[in-house]
């Protein structure tokens, strides 16, 4: 295999006629460019340059590889720039992954922030709701994912918080607890329920983890793939359901919603990324989009 440094020795030599300028240009002594040209002449099997009068000049075979030194000097220059504007994140390609609540309310201004920062960097946007990003994340295949309630994260994944999010009880007008302002969990006991499918996501665990605190398993009597679907069914008087905060942004209008105590639930909402990219910039720029995008979804509660 030919030596990219010493087809670049052979270019000097040809581009300015001599060794002795070569060397004096390179910094080298005139017999360390000669044997770097003989070695090089080694590999490629044949003679390189020939004397002419004082100086030398390249035979067919040095023409040619003088030719491929120049492209690939070329080649490695914007190899260079190339990895210089990912470093500083003007190019390059993030792979993001969230679910369906955190998409409407955090990852669009997040986004929009990133794009204006960073209007080169490439977004790959997937929603796995369900399903779980993280080993996307530990495996290299993700970039960041939103999750909800990490119990464990895997090895060399970095959680940020972005925001708690409270559950409500969602409860149809006319509802006998209706004329409470904060309603305890186990007055629910009792009552059908419109539960979460698929039932054995992060999010529904939490209310059976609540539930069981308060003493009771709830009776599940319609299961609903996503909260709007599960507004409607309790404004049917199909049963109560407990949605948290960001998935109530638009109310059904035949329901009303009250807070829960003893205890409260509370999805625990997360930015997870590995710790090998915490220092890429458009990394940085996206997770402080996202925690400010968090704060104001807090406030607006």
């Amino acid at each position: 295999m030919l030596d990219v440094r010493r087809l670049q020795v052979l270019r000097a030599v040809v581009t300015s006629g001599s060794v002795t300028a070569a060397a004096t240009n390179l910094g080298y002594t005139p017999s360390a460019v000669s044997q770097q040209i003989a070695t090089l002449e080694k590999e490629a099997g044949i003679a390189l340059l020939e004397r002419v009068g004082r100086g030398v000049q390249p035979t067919a075979a040095g023409r040619l590889l003088t030719e491929h030194a120049a492209i690939i000097s070329r080649h490695v220059a914007e190899a260079e720039t190339a990895l210089a504007d990912l470093r500083a994140g003007r190019t390059g390609r993030l792979a993001i992954r969230y679910f369906a609540t955190a998409g409407s309310a955090l990852v669009p201004p997040a986004l929009a922030r990133l794009r204006s920062v960073h209007p080169g960097v490439q977004v790959d946007l997937k929603l796995v709701d369900p399903g779980d990003p993280l080993p996307e994340i530990a495996q290299g295949h993700a970039d960041l994912a939103i999750v909800v309630h990490p119990r464990e994260a895997p090895r060399g994944v970095h959680m940020t918080h972005l925001l708690d999010d409270p559950y409500r009880v969602v409860l149809p007008r006319g509802h006998r607890l209706a004329g409470k302002r904060v309603i305890d969990l186990a007055d629910l006991a009792d009552e059908p329920w419109v539960g979460e499918w698929p039932m054995g996501g992060p999010c529904w665990q939490i209310i059976l983890d609540a539930c069981a605190a308060a003493g009771f398993t709830p009776s599940v009597t319609v299961e609903s793939e996503d909260y709007t679907n599960a507004q409607g069914f309790v404004a049917a008087g199909l049963g109560i359901s407990l949605i948290p905060v960001m998935g109530l942004s638009n109310p059904h209008p035949g329901i009303i919603t009250r807070r829960i105590r003893n205890p409260e639930p509370i999805r625990e909402i997360h930015a997870a990324v590995r710790e090998t990219t915490l220092d890429s910039p458009p990394l940085i720029e996206l997770l402080t989009a996202l925690r400010e995008a968090a704060a104001h979804a807090v406030h607006g509660k």
